[in-house]
């Protein structure tokens, strides 16, 4: 029987995606766990496994289209009926010896790993995703065990098996710097996939969500003396607390008191509809080297402030080292989107699609500001400006919001308290 492979929905809101890679031919037969094509949206790149064993009769769909979410890009068949056979490539001794590119871990598009064997030579049934990740966590897949079809090795099973070793703490890499494109003066030049969905969608956001905008100052002199402070004991182990921790915390601590500023507006449903959440969760942008990304950190409103540090830490490095799924991106209302290592005093951001409001962060400033008696006195200031949606929230609600995160940065001592 002849099967039609349709774009898969990857997350509730994925409208549709990118089919960035195919890893199988025409006439190619496959197993079930193994990665058929590489679809990309705006968020990540996720590896599609074939549910069944099969054949590839042929693809629809070339590699670089965006697919709405349900359309055919292929047919296959259970039993290889409708099938030619693959050509077999000729071999010649120059491609012998061509050495195999090292993949880049993370890519999508990277050339997989060969299959690995135990020591007696059986094959170790691995994912190409599962391989990449095992070699950049330095993990043995002989020592496995894998939760797919016929035993086959995840990438969660890597990742299991690396947490269950102990690993010496990594020393402080410098952030990732983007590439310099040298591009000749008026040469036009072709956006990638990824850049041509992340323009569309927030050219859309920008244009159908009503944005207003609050901006304002936090005084945070006692805020940076408790980080200092708290950062002091370099020998406790625990994870440092930067001032994007205080900041998601505050924002947490905001959202815990006005449950209301964790609503979005839901435009599938006839006419719009106002959907609660109710979860706690914040968005988080993170820049990495494939770009800004903003996955959600789950609970963030009922977290203790180490315990959030050590979760944000974590988001952030399996963000820059390409590891997120599409349920890291879904759920949270507010994202923050702390741009201070930058200097900039406010920044006015773009609300994330599917969300109702967007904290932008800006640098400490040291600014003299006069005293009761007029005098003038040093302040540490932070820049804030908060973009919310306002089908959902008036100017009031949304400055209530801002003045609640304002009065946690303020009086900091207050985020070391249990939500």
């Amino acid at each position: 029987m002849v099967r039609e492979l349709v774009m898969p929905k990857l997350g509730l809101t994925m409208t549709e995606g990118v089919l960035a890679e195919w890893r199988v031919s025409p006439g190619q037969p496959f197993r079930s766990g193994d990665v058929l094509l590489v679809v990309e949206t705006d968020k990540i790149a996720s590896e599609v496994e074939a549910d069944s064993d099969g054949v590839l009769i042929e693809t629809t769909i070339p590699a670089g289209e965006t697919v709405a979410v349900g359309t055919p890009i292929a047919r296959w068949s259970a039993d290889g009926a409708g099938a030619a056979p693959a050509p077999e490539p000729a071999e010649t001794p120059a491609a012998k010896a061509a050495p195999i590119p090292a993949p880049t871990p993370g890519a999508a598009n990277a050339r997989p790993l060969p299959a690995p064997v135990r020591s007696n030579g059986e094959r170790i049934l691995s994912t190409p995703l599962a391989r990449r990740r095992a070699e950049g966590l330095g993990v043995d897949l002989a020592a496995v065990t894998g939760s797919g079809p016929r035993g086959r090795i995840k990438v969660a099973d890597v990742e299991a098996a690396a947490q269950t070793r102990p690993t010496p703490q990594p020393a402080p890499q410098p952030e990732p710097q983007a590439p310099k494109i040298e591009t000749p003066a008026g040469e036009r030049s072709k956006p990638t996939t990824l850049q041509a969905t992340v323009a569309r969608r927030l050219t859309a956001a920008k244009r159908d969500v009503p944005h207003f905008y609050l901006a304002a100052e936090a005084e945070v002199t006692e805020l940076a003396a408790l980080r200092d402070r708290l950062n002091a004991d370099t020998e406790s182990g625990l994870q440092r607390i930067s001032m994007t921790h205080l900041v998601l915390a505050a924002v947490g601590r905001a959202l815990a008191v006005m449950p209301e500023m964790d609503r979005v507006w839901d435009d599938e449903a006839p006419g719009g509809a106002i959907l609660a959440l109710g979860r706690g969760d914040i968005g988080m942008a993170v820049d990495t080297p494939r770009g800004l990304v903003a996955p959600v950190l789950r609970g963030a409103a009922a977290l203790p402030l180490d315990r959030l540090a050590e979760e944000a830490a974590a988001l952030t490095r399996r963000a820059r080292d390409g590891r997120l799924t599409e349920e890291d991106f879904q759920g949270g209302a507010v994202t923050v989107s702390n741009a201070g290592m930058h200097n900039v005093t406010y920044m006015t951001s773009i609300i994330n699609p599917g969300q109702s409001s967007i904290l932008g962060v800006g640098s400490v400033r040291s600014v003299f500001r006069p005293d009761a008696a007029g005098a003038p006195v040093l302040k540490r200031e932070l820049g804030l400006v908060l973009s919310a949606d306002h089908r959902l929230f008036d100017g009031v609600t949304a400055l209530a919001f801002l003045n609640r995160i304002i009065a946690g940065l303020e009086r900091p001592f207050r985020l070391l308290r249990a939500p």
